[in-house]
């Protein structure tokens, strides 16, 4: 059994997409249910945020297994397989697993190191718990994941990383403004594209600087709106949504334009920049800061009179950018480690049945001959019974020490299976005639045990 992993996220769809395909907490369930009614699929939990949903699945088989999850999510986003895979990801085994810890990790977020994931991966496998959706594999593998999140955010400072981008972002953004007008250190003006995390912290830290006035813009009004009324109200200053209709006019009277969405591919073009440069009145250079990772804003805009543009690849020479991009790393040390660690274990455990199969061979062995001994000689008396029984299992007991020892540990290595293969078909093992070695955990442990 192996786990599969279909995917679409904000770094391989646009919001239209995403929005299409999101599953509420009241749906949940019935498309893992779905899912189950596939025979090539024996657990099932689904991973549901707005900027990404994610199924992973234990199957015996890739091709009918990944045909059951586009059936099932295409019939809920009534999206056609071929439009859906257009956006998809799909992993396998081993890099099902890495995708699940760089994600748990907060690498894979829009805002790098953000910990809100960690309950949404939390709440993924409480419901499928709760709905017998999820098995030991699930189990140990969501365990395991947060485990991660939670070591990567105690050891790396990878909560400050998208916060420093953003800071950086602003403060060479207001460097370029100011620089011709000295008595302009306050910004008077501001707008950010994209209502979500990231444009969270970008209106945030506007607030945070004093900005006399900030416009929030998004496809969607009512997120605009919300946005701008959360941060009306924590920071006291005028803000207002628009929808994007509106851009070229917002930008037109601005100092500064933040764009951080989700989209994949250019929210702000050419067209929209050279309109609002055509009304605008002020003398200042436009300046925008792309923090979309793609660009969301063409590079092209760069070229026109009159504006500058600030982005991700731009910054990587500040200190605190370097510091972010090396708490990443750090990161991504840990989730390698981590992984490498997760991979021993689950295949020394394969191994394990086989071992137990070979053992209780051998044991079976030695019951049949000592039954044999008895018969052909019927004069020994219980001590020597006994020694002579002894003997023999600890014959059998040291002969079969080193091949279990090293086939465990060559269960370790890539391939380490064919070793346990080879075993059980130079002894005619059936692993599954035999009893567990110990007895299956009763209970799942509670994932907020991994956050203490």
């Amino acid at each position: 059994m192996s786990v599969l992993l279909f995917g679409v996220s904000h770094r391989s769809a646009p919001v239209e997409v995403l929005e299409r395909i999101s599953v509420s907490e009241f749906d949940r369930p019935k498309l893992v249910g779905k899912l189950l009614n596939h025979r090539s699929i024996s657990e099932a939990m689904l991973v549901s945020t707005c900027n990404r949903i994610e199924i992973y699945a234990v199957v015996d088989a890739f091709h009918p297994a990944l045909e059951a999850v586009g059936e099932v999510l295409g019939e809920h986003s009534g999206m056609s397989i071929n439009d859906l895979t257009k956006h998809a990801y799909v992993r396998y085994s081993e890099a099902a697993v890495e995708h699940l810890f760089t994600v748990a990790a907060g690498l894979d977020s829009m805002v790098v190191g953000e910990q809100q994931i960690l309950g949404q991966i939390r709440n993924a496998y409480l419901s499928a718990d709760a709905d017998k959706a999820a098995g030991r594999t699930l189990h140990e593998l969501a365990q395991q994941a947060l485990r991660v999140g939670k070591r990567v955010h105690t050891e790396t400072g990878i909560d400050r990383a998208g916060a420093s981008v953003v800071s950086v972002a602003l403060h060479r953004a207001k460097t370029l403004i100011t620089a011709g007008d000295p008595d302009a250190a306050r910004l008077r003006s501001a707008v950010v594209i994209g209502a979500g995390a990231m444009g969270g912290l970008a209106t945030a830290h506007l607030a945070r600087e004093g900005v006399g006035h900030l416009v929030v813009v998004n496809r969607t009004l009512a997120n605009a709106e919300h946005l701008a009324g959360n941060v009306a109200a924590n920071h006291g200053i005028s803000v207002r949504g628009a929808g994007l209709d509106d851009l070229a006019s917002v930008m037109a009277d601005t100092d500064i334009v933040v764009v951080a969405t989700g989209s994949v591919g250019a929210v702000v073009g050419v067209g929209e920049v050279h309109k609002a440069l055509a009304a605008r009145t002020s003398t200042q250079p436009l300046v925008i800061c792309d923090l979309g990772l793609p660009r969301n804003v063409d590079p092209a805009a760069a070229r026109l009179p009159g504006v500058h543009i600030v982005d991700i690849a731009g910054l990587r020479d500040d200190e605190a950018t370097r510091a972010a991009e090396n708490d990443a790393l750090a990161a991504r040390s840990i989730v390698a480690a981590e992984l490498a660690d997760y991979l021993t274990a689950q295949r020394q455990a394969e191994v394990t049945p086989t071992v137990a199969a070979l053992r209780q061979r051998a044991a079976e062995v030695v019951e049949s001959e000592i039954l044999r001994l008895e018969t052909r000689l019927p004069g020994l008396d219980d001590p020597q019974r006994d020694e002579v029984a002894k003997t023999v299992r600890r014959v059998v007991d040291k002969l079969l020490h080193a091949p279990t020892v090293r086939v465990k540990q060559l269960a370790a290595t890539p391939n380490g299976d064919h070793y346990a293969e080879a075993l059980r078909e130079l002894f005619e093992l059936k692993p599954g005639a035999t009893g567990p070695v110990s007895a299956p955990e009763t209970g799942l442990d509670d994932p907020s045990r991994t956050q203490r």
